[in-house]
């Protein structure tokens, strides 16, 4: 479960998903799949949250890891490359961005 505290050391990376209501359920599925079977066995994976929008036309990731090498190693994976082709597919585009918690409230 994820732990948004400013004093938590570790990279957060929040991944926007735009999809349509045709490929949100597939495009949910494999990311699911991504995250059970693979991305939360990586050094440094700390955990993530998935969250879809009412419309199911964009879905947000929410991920925490120890160290943003221990993210970009995860990406830069055979495994993670074959799988992101696969995401890519069902969405018109992705993009993970790395943040640092400023504040909670």
């Amino acid at each position: 479960m994820p732990n948004i505290d400013p004093a938590t050391p570790c990279q957060t990376v929040i991944t926007t998903f735009e999809c349509s209501p045709g490929t949100c359920a597939d495009l949910m599925e494999r990311l699911q799949s991504a995250y059970s079977d693979f991305i939360s066995h990586r050094s440094g994976f700390l955990s993530a949250a998935l969250h879809v929008n009412d419309a199911q036309t964009r879905i947000a990731n929410y991920s925490q890891w120890r160290r943003r090498e221990d993210f970009q190693d995860m990406l830069r994976s055979d495994e993670m490359r074959k799988r992101n082709r696969e995401i890519a597919g069902l969405c018109t585009r992705f993009e993970p961005v790395m943040y640092e918690v400023v504040g909670v409230f």
